[in-house]
């Protein structure tokens, strides 16, 4: 057997939040076109919160500083140490609900993605406006995990919101108050990825990527460009997308 061309690699999710926020990590642009709908959002919270697993990530390493053969040569360019291959729409998803950053659906008109919790049952659920009208629940997820209110300071205000309503027990005002950090800490759910070595090519990860991707949407090859495309140069991405609409690939 061939020596493998791939490792094996834990994160926490925090870590490849803060990862994709530092560049580390070439995620796919955020106004790349987001395929997923909301309510696949919501169960991705869910069975993470449930302690579900929900899947691999595949990671390509970017290799040496100067060996990397960029697409385009604008300056804003980011050259990440790893490349994003499957787990797009997850980390996607992620990334959008805990940094509260808006994506693209396909018809590139821009949408938040809004996924409610309800501290009493522990459901999750995409957001309308009785949600939003309801004090059972956190409208908003985002809001876990912002720096600008403190988890014990949103709990307490959660919990009096709620009084002011009807009557909550000294039970229910833990048991919520642990419920509601059991939610914060989802930033600790551990993921598993496996990282290309950085000898291989594009060609060579492409066919990685359609033989072990059976669920979802296959990417093909032109896809997969799409996909380097929207890390290295989005004005070229966006040029390639309306050649694939026309037919000219």
């Amino acid at each position: 057997m061939k020596t493998t061309l791939f490792k094996e690699v834990g994160y926490s999710l925090s870590t490849l939040i803060d990862n994709i926020d530092m560049g580390i990590i070439g995620l796919p642009d955020i106004q790349r076109p987001f395929v997923w709908n909301p309510a696949k959002v919501r169960d991705l919270f869910d069975s993470m919160y449930k302690g579900f697993p929900v899947g691999y990530l595949l990671f390509w390493a970017n290799g040496l500083e100067n060996g990397h053969k960029q697409i385009g040569v604008d300056k804003k360019q980011k050259v990440p140490d790893l490349l994003i291959i499957d787990g797009q729409q997850r980390l996607t998803a992620l990334y959008s609900v805990m940094k509260n950053v808006p994506i693209v659906k396909k018809d590139y008109t821009q949408q938040k993605i809004m996924i409610s919790f309800r501290p009493k049952d522990q459901v999750f659920d995409v957001t309308d406006a009785a949600i939003i009208r309801n004090p059972e629940c956190i409208a908003d997820i985002s809001v876990i995990w912002s720096d600008d209110l403190g988890l014990y300071s949103f709990t307490t205000e959660f919990i009096e919101k709620l009084r002011q309503n009807r009557e909550v027990s000294k039970e229910e005002e833990r048991q919520i108050a642990d419920t509601i950090n059991q939610l914060h800490n989802l930033g600790g759910y551990p993921f598993t990825a496996l990282e290309l070595s950085h000898t291989i090519n594009e060609e060579q990860v492409s066919e990685v990527f359609v033989r072990i991707n059976s669920k979802g949407v296959t990417l093909n090859q032109a896809d997969f460009i799409l996909t380097l495309m929207s890390v290295f140069w989005d004005e070229g991405r966006k040029q390639l997308v309306t050649f694939k609409s026309c037919g000219i690939i």
